[in-house]
């Protein structure tokens, strides 16, 4: 889960409805776990609220291992002409070494050639 779909649905942007029923369960880095409560709190939302959000959707949430940090560098390499951030590219490392798509609100990595299933919230 890239935390562009996490943070529609707790603000109840575009793509908020698809994105809910993928949401309970999930499994996010811990890369875009931190960029859901920087962004979070960033609107007023304390580090508690922050916390209740991420507990309430029951989201797994996944260390960046030292191969995946070698892929989300190297993807984030790749992918600079894209602008993908660093946390974009940890969501699609942990994607490509568990063997699950990637759910995004970010439209410009639909057509990513990085072997990895992109499932667009919007």
């Amino acid at each position: 889960m890239d935390a562009s779909a996490v943070l529609a649905f707790a603000f109840r942007e575009s793509g908020w409805q698809a994105a809910e029923p993928l949401l309970v369960g999930s499994l996010i880095n811990a890369v875009n776990a931190a960029e859901v409560t920087s962004r979070v709190m960033a609107r007023g939302a304390s580090l508690a609220e922050a916390r209740s959000l991420m507990a309430g959707l029951l989201m797994d949430v996944s260390p960046l291992d030292s191969e995946q940090a070698l892929l989300t560098g190297q993807l984030h390499r790749e992918t600079r002409p894209y602008g993908l951030s660093l946390a974009d590219c940890a969501c699609l490392a942990l994607a490509r070494a568990r063997h699950l798509p990637a759910v995004t609100a970010d439209r410009a990595w639909r057509d990513l050639p990085l072997g990895v299933e992109i499932v667009l919230i919007r």
